[in-house]
């Protein structure tokens, strides 16, 4: 008996161009319909900010994913710049999910998202 494969869903957190605390709150309820749709993992995405350097919102989702997964919320984050096989973290979601290998981000080093494994 084959599995279904699971796909990373893709939530564009910078569209409309919220501010800060609009992006905090679309998370927490992208995470909450994510969960109540069984969904294994999200990319996130949050951009990278204008000024090439980091914007106000990378850095505040990111954050707030961290405190996540320190507290058992999600079970892991890997950050856009991190999302390559090289990498331990993702390389254990890799071969629990082969399939991710075929992500138009892996390997990438893309700043302006961040993986979101519930």
């Amino acid at each position: 008996m084959s599995r279904k494969p699971v796909f990373i869903k893709t939530v564009n957190l910078e569209e409309g161009m919220p501010t800060v605390e609009e992006a905090r709150q679309r998370l927490e309820r992208e995470l909450s319909v994510a969960r109540a749709q069984k969904v294994t993992a999200l990319r996130v995405i949050h951009g990278y900010g204008s000024s090439g350097v980091g914007g106000a919102l990378r850095v505040a989702i990111q954050l707030r994913l961290r405190e996540l997964q320190q507290s058992g919320a999600i079970r892991e984050v890997i950050y856009g710049e991190d999302w390559r096989i090289a990498d331990e973290a993702t390389w254990k979601w890799l071969q629990r999910y082969p399939e991710w290998k075929k992500d138009s981000d892996l390997g990438r080093q893309n700043k302006g998202v961040s993986i979101v494994v519930l």
